[in-house]
């Protein structure tokens, strides 16, 4: 980008950087559907998402329900952050004012971004509308609590920078309702009260915090994983890299890399489409574009600009049994070639009751300090055709973000 403003420097913790922001990692993801019972028993019974806190849409008059159907959606999380997967009702979504003008094939709700702080994404709010990008809205969320701004990307696709999201404890309980009261539709005054106070204050109020949503996983736990009995042979332990469909990589690289500041690690050449990948910390990628007419070319749904969404499991031995699990329940699997997907091992999609592709991983690469990625020459060859039994393990092995407190 040429835009002056992005040279400018900004003290961002002590650090000059060229944002007033540091994108830490993905930090969720969500699609909205048409059914949102179907979409929820597969990723909730089959994939092992916790619902958090279910949502409905039906607010307003443009979203009343005997327009549009029922407004419920549920934001759903794999580990402690209240929500790293939602799915929200399609055709609620696209009855707000507006939408009418976008792809049809728009079915990926919001692509989102953990910052460091609050003044990150009050500061980077501030800094995005000078820069005349479309900004969706600002403020705060409930349920889930974290702080936000929304530019629109290319393509329509709606990105969130975030700090502070709710963490549900060992008891699994999010915040009750009466903690959702106060909205933020701006960026507050900096500083602002801490969570402790929040929830203090809360509870001066005899707010009652233990009657918050608890997801009951419904299915039994017999399944031995690592030692811990689980309801499925896997657990989902990271979520992404996120990979969509563009109509113009140079506009995407100008606003993923330019504007968002997310590196560029590698690009590839697969039968004439050029695909770039690119990462937010030392994850070889947490977000691929790929050119919109490789979609068909590969046989993947053309209702959605979603490529595929990731999700890593603890292992390679988890990934066999989540293939051997996930196929004995009636799940379309699907193998893509290796050559899409620099820097994962074996993989395999799970396409889920709409057509979005689910991609389940166990080993991402990383990247160490020279912000070089692994030769080409020196990485495993993979057909994901083939699994072997056992896999010699590769100088980052386990490496890279990982999952806190038991897996279940």
């Amino acid at each position: 980008m040429n835009d002056p403003k992005i040279n400018a420097g900004f003290n961002v913790g002590g650090l000059r950087l060229e944002r007033p922001f540091k994108i830490r990692r993905l930090g969720h993801f969500g699609v909205n559907v048409v059914d949102i019972p179907r979409a929820a028993k597969f990723y909730c019974d089959l994939l092992g998402f916790a619902v958090s806190d279910p949502i409905n849409f039906n607010r307003d008059e443009h979203t009343a329900i005997e327009k549009v159907g029922s407004g419920l959606g549920y934001f759903m999380r794999h580990g402690t952050d209240h929500h790293s997967f939602v799915i929200f009702p399609l055709r609620v979504v696209n009855a707000r004012p507006g939408r009418d003008k976008w792809p049809k094939d728009m079915t990926i709700n919001q692509i989102t971004w953990q910052v460091g702080t609050l003044r990150e994404v009050v500061e980077g709010n501030r800094w995005l509308s000078e820069m005349d990008l479309q900004i969706n809205r600002t403020g705060r969320d409930n349920p889930g609590s974290n702080w936000h701004t929304y530019p629109i990307g290319p393509g329509y696709h709606i990105n969130e920078l975030y700090y502070g999201i709710e963490q549900v404890g060992w008891d699994g309980l999010s915040k009750p309702a009466p903690m959702h009261e106060k909205h933020y539709m701006k960026p507050p005054d900096l500083p602002h009260r801490s969570e402790f106070a929040e929830v203090q204050t809360a509870m001066d109020k005899s707010v009652d915090i233990r009657t918050g949503y608890r997801h009951i996983d419904p299915n039994p736990e017999k399944y031995d994983v690592g030692g811990v009995l689980l309801a499925r042979p896997f657990k989902v332990e990271r979520i992404g890299p996120v990979r969509i469909f563009y109509d113009d990589i140079d506009k995407e690289l100008a606003f993923y890399r330019g504007t968002l500041g997310l590196v560029v690690t590698e690009e590839v050449v697969w039968k004439g489409h050029r695909c770039v990948f690119l990462r937010a910390n030392n994850e070889h990628h947490s977000l691929a574009l790929y050119p919109r007419a490789l979609r068909r070319e590969l046989g993947l749904s053309e209702h959605t600009t979603l490529m595929a969404f990731g999700m890593q499991v603890g292992s390679y031995e988890q990934l066999r049994a989540a293939k051997e699990f996930l196929g004995g329940k009636g799940v379309t699997l699907k193998s893509l070639p290796a050559e899409l997907f620099p820097g994962i091992g074996h993989s395999v999609l799970a396409i889920d009751p709409e057509g979005h592709a689910i991609q389940l991983y166990d080993y991402m690469e990383q990247i160490g300090w020279d912000g070089k990625p692994r030769p080409v020459t020196q990485r495993r060859k993979i057909d994901n055709e083939n699994w072997p039994d056992v896999l010699e393990p590769l100088g980052d092995s386990y490496c890279g973000e990982t999952f806190l407190g038991p897996i279940g």
